[in-house]
């Protein structure tokens, strides 16, 4: 990249970065109630992320070759059960990435 091209790369990227920060305010003022719409995705793209992320994790699960998705299994189960306890996405989805992560690392 050329000097110029280095400098409008990073204009473009800070003028990315403020018009997604301040955009919402400008869309939804404080004085005014939140469209139902907003609220409805608020509900369901929560859970519509987490499972996004269940289908993304386990694509490429091997069953018929070694560690036959055990520690996939055993991430899912620590997840489920997290999450069943906890009502908590962030834990539950940093649990079950750290259980995978210590499971590969020293067990696999």
């Amino acid at each position: 990249m050329t000097l110029s091209q280095q400098i409008i790369t990073i204009i473009m990227v800070v003028f990315g970065t403020v018009l997604t920060r301040f955009l919402p305010f400008l869309v939804f003022p404080a004085g005014k109630p939140t469209p139902k719409y907003v609220k409805y995705l608020g509900t369901v793209l929560p859970s519509a992320v987490f499972g996004l992320l269940i289908v993304y994790s386990l694509k490429d699960t091997q069953l018929l070759a070694s560690p036959h998705g055990i520690p996939e299994a055993i991430s899912l189960a620590l997840v489920i059960a997290l999450h069943l306890w906890k009502r908590n996405m962030l834990l539950s989805i940093a649990g079950g990435t750290i259980c995978y992560m210590l499971l590969v690392q020293f067990i696999f």
